[in-house]
């Protein structure tokens, strides 16, 4: 356990190490001692777990957690080599309105003509209060709000972990978005290949009531300083 000055109000100091003492007997079916000795150490100790406050464990785990403190720089974390990136760091973005057009062109472009999406009765006959924006419609947009579209150090998006849409977004709804640097893991560089790592990247997108909307992690291939 780390306590700070953030995390001990909401400690107990309760916790044991071995909270389900098996009794297995001296014998040979204990292994020679009980359970709650040496063996029993062994047997429940395989795995760790580190309380604190989300500051805390974010330096200790070397992975932002939610609920860290977040950094902001007048650079773009775009415009950043993998070394240079810190965890935590943190962009807030300006703000884009999505409207029936943007509905309308995405599904065209798309072929994604889904009924919620396009049919104000039949949205509301099921779970929402009217016509919703396409979820990817919604990505596609937060991407255009973060993303630093100029050649920098960012060589491709690696992928995408762990999205839920866990608020529908209207017609005429503003969304924003807050993207945090959360992970860095170097890569091997392949013989003449671009020295690289990825950066996950957690990203909040939220409406104009500071709901979020959509919550994801997104991964990207960065480049590395020369060495």
């Amino acid at each position: 356990m780390v306590l700070d000055r953030s995390s001990a109000r909401e400690s107990t100091g309760h916790g044991s190490p071995l909270p389900n003492l098996v009794h297995g007997g001296p014998g040979r079916a204990g292994g020679g001692e009980e359970m709650g000795g040496v063996r029993g150490v062994l047997h429940y100790m395989q795995r760790t777990a580190v309380q604190g406050s989300p500051t805390v464990l974010t330096r200790v785990m070397d992975q932002w957690m939610p609920g860290a403190e977040q950094r902001r720089d007048v650079v773009h974390p775009f415009r950043k080599h993998f070394e240079q990136l810190e965890i935590g760091e943190t962009l807030a973005t300006g703000s884009r309105t999505i409207t029936e057009a943007d509905v309308m062109a995405f599904a065209k472009l798309s072929g994604d003509f889904f009924y919620a999406h396009m049919d104000d009765d039949a949205a509301r006959a099921s779970i929402f209060e009217k016509r919703v924006a396409h979820g990817y419609l919604v990505l596609s947009a937060a991407a255009g709000l973060f993303v630093d579209p100029a050649p920098g150090p960012v060589l491709a998006n690696y992928g995408l972990d762990n999205l839920r849409f866990v608020k529908p977004v209207y017609i005429g709804d503003t969304i924003q978005v807050r993207l945090t640097c959360k992970q860095k893991t170097a890569k091997e560089t392949p013989a003449g290949g671009i020295p690289q790592g990825v950066v996950a990247w957690d990203v909040d997108v939220r409406n104009q009531h500071d709901e979020p909307v959509a919550l994801y992690t997104i991964l990207t291939l960065v480049r590395r300083q020369a060495a």
